[in-house]
């Protein structure tokens, strides 16, 4: 300031830097004003295709809805008419039954028609004889009279005597008659208004800002609401017949009528058939309101100049620059911080003592803390282990570490960095992104080509010795049967029935070694996770109660899975083979099944065993490798087969006298 104070500027040199200055500052705000209705127009897209995607989604869902329970209906219809006529060929049928199949299935109406189209049985009593009919059965039963089909999906029709419509099927009886049944449409029909086109669109447009919704095709409108009437026909604009033709997004300022809207375009594609296009009318009122303000804006600065003029010039310039520099770095910092917060790796600034001074939202859930509740904590607090110090005083600036957060292992690769501060002291900067799923998919891929590769080299070897071991049993059973020694003949015999068993034994493990080797077919199918440990807990709990082990089972209802079940119900009962062998008594299984994160099934099997100690738990699936005196070493294998097989992941936790944690990852639906 006193530079200023001091400094002397001519009259000519202050009118100059007056002009300059206002001739920068004008410019500037045009350019800031052009810049602000491209990102206004970049920001009226965005929305309008999000609103537009929604309407989408939401206009399929609706079809599907409809669609969904309409199969429902019919198919339970259908359903009990299969039934019935079962009923009906052997002579069950009656007026009381139909009657009572009405009631406990919440059917309408049950009628059994002969070949002539006269109803022989009727589940309710003929009250309408006074009422003129509005439509015979023959009308809509008469393919099946005349035999053209056996099978009628009727539909909605409306009602014979009453007000209303009914949703019916019919069935062929084996003397060519019909049985007709059928349920109030009402609530179907309800539930279509509810949900169809016109009522969505309604919606939409109930919006201020939202001159129209439509949905059109070639012919004319489909559905639409709002200011419909001026709307051109699909032949008649280019950018519409290219939106439709190519099934691309788009959007375009349009002239409708008198008014000028913001129109965004979508062709609307069901069940992979091109229904026609949406249009969405957006108001262009709230941006020609700002541009009207940022206007206004421009010509009061002019004054304001004008009438300061040379006294306040050199106020005007420091404010303007002050002013611009708030501004850039309001933004800079926005936009810093939303990068930050955005990014899927953990970013930690840690102060000269190792607290930490910042950390984004990824960071936070890496670390398993609250909002806000790590700032100011010591760095290595966060951890449950020591090992987290290799992070902050290793010398390398990038390195895979291993660390334990809220009792789970976790693989970070750390990146650090350092810088001063004003106070010229030395801050910490970490990136950290977690590995661990990465690491337990190499691990698993290992595994599974360590296994293929087993089981490769034991079918070929199987294959390659299986013959040879053929002959040699028939030739030692043949020469027990055709050559008699002249000493020692029992021993012979004794020996020669050694071989052949022996080569039986042999040719029984090349068996087990080509059906490992050999992949299974998964046969997907549905059925509930809880349902399957149920089964199991029954299966074992004799021999639970015996050792004196407890089970506990803690499953969340995660509704059906798509799996082989009978594989599944391998691999559990290998699991539990393991923990009840690992288990002397007064033992422990826990099973916890949950639904994770993306759509997958979390089941975590722990027991409080011997454990296993870190050499053998890196040997654990591989092939034929057992602790056990009578093991075969396959069990695990083949668990971690299946669940490669269902493109899952499985990981173990194990210290020795503490127990082992299985852990599996599954896609709750097998594709």
């Amino acid at each position: 300031m006193k530079l200023f104070k001091n400094f002397f500027v001519q009259p000519r040199s202050l009118i100059l830097i007056f002009l300059v200055t206002a001739i920068i500052v004008i410019s500037s705000v045009l350019i800031e004003l052009n810049q602000s209705k491209s990102e206004m127009m970049e920001l009226m897209e965005k929305q309008g295709h999000s609103l537009l995607e929604t309407l989408l989604y939401s206009s399929n869902n609706a079809l599907l809805s409809y669609q969904k329970i309409e199969d429902e209906l019919k198919q339970r219809l259908l359903s009990n008419a299969v039934m019935i006529k079962m009923m009906y060929e052997k002579g069950l049928v009656n007026n009381s039954l139909l009657e009572d199949i009405t009631k406990n299935n919440q059917i309408y109406r049950i009628n059994v028609f002969n070949k002539d189209g006269i109803k022989i049985f009727g589940s309710h009593k003929e009250i309408h004889s006074n009422l003129t009919e509005k439509e015979n059965p023959k009308k809509y039963i008469g393919p099946i009279l005349n035999g053209e089909a056996d099978t009628l999906i009727i539909g909605i029709k409306e009602a014979r005597f009453q007000e209303g419509e009914r949703f019916a099927v019919a069935v062929s009886t084996i003397e060519g008659g019909a049985i007709v049944l059928n349920v109030d449409a009402a609530e179907l029909l309800n539930f279509r208004k509810q949900v169809g086109f016109g009522v969505l669109l309604k919606k939409v447009t109930e919006n201020s800002q939202i001159i129209y919704a439509a949905l059109q095709d070639k012919v004319g409108i489909i559905a639409g609401s709002g200011e419909i009437r001026n709307l051109e026909d699909v032949d008649s604009s280019k950018v519409l017949l290219r939106t439709l033709d190519q099934n691309l997004y788009n959007w375009r300022i349009a002239k409708i009528g008198s008014l000028e809207v913001f129109e965004v375009l979508h062709p609307f594609v069901h069940n992979n058939q091109t229904i026609g296009i949406f249009r969405l009318g957006i108001s262009l009122e709230p941006l020609n309101n700002i541009n009207e303000r940022l206007t206004r804006r421009i010509i009061f600065l002019g004054i304001v100049l004008f009438i300061f003029g040379f006294v306040t010039i050199t106020l005007v310039f420091l404010k303007q620059n002050f002013n611009l520099l708030s501004k850039r770095f309001s933004a800079i910092e926005s936009y810093s911080s939303r990068i930050i917060n955005n990014v899927s790796d953990g970013i930690i600034v840690l102060d000269s003592s190792k607290r930490v001074q910042t950390i984004n939202r990824p960071g936070e859930i890496l670390l398993g803390v609250n909002d806000g509740k790590a700032k100011g904590k010591e760095f290595f607090s966060l951890f449950a282990d020591g090992k987290c110090e290799r992070i902050i005083y290793s010398s390398s600036t990038i390195e895979e570490i291993e660390c334990n957060i809220d009792g789970k292992d976790k693989v970070f690769l750390v990146s650090k960095s350092e810088f001063y501060d004003e106070k010229k002291e030395i801050n910490t900067i970490l990136v950290l992104r977690d590995l661990t799923e990465l690491k337990l998919l190499e691990k698993q891929i290992e595994r599974s080509e360590r296994l293929v590769a087993m089981g490769e080299l034991a079918s070929s070897v199987a294959h390659e010795i299986r013959n040879p071991l053929n002959s040699i049993g028939t030739i030692a059973q043949q020469l027990g049967k055709d050559f008699n020694p002249k000493e020692d003949e029992e021993e012979y015999k004794s020996l020669t029935q050694v071989v052949y068993k022996e080569v039986k034994r042999i040719n029984e493990t090349i068996e087990s070694f080509l059906r490992f080797a050999k992949p299974q077919p998964i046969k997907a199918e549905k059925f509930k996770v809880n349902e399957l440990f149920q089964q199991l807990e029954k299966q074992y709990r004799t021999l639970l109660a015996d050792k004196n082990i407890k089970l506990s089972l803690r499953i969340v209802d995660i509704g059906e899975v798509v799996w082989d079940r009978t594989q599944m119900t391998q691999l559990f009962i290998n699991l539990f083979e393991n923990a009840i062998d690992a288990l002397i008594e007064n033992g422990e299984i826990n099973i916890d099944v949950a639904e994770g994160k993306n759509n997958q099934v979390d089941i975590k099997f722990a027991d409080n065993g011997k454990g296993i100690s870190c050499d053998n738990l890196k040997r654990i699936f591989n092939l034929y490798f057992t602790t056990k005196s009578k093991g075969s070493g396959i069990g695990l294998s083949v668990v971690q087969k299946i669940i490669s097989e269902h493109n899952g992941l499985i990981s173990v936790h194990s210290e020795p006298d503490k127990g082992t944690v299985f852990t599996i990852l599954l896609p709750k639906y097998y594709s």
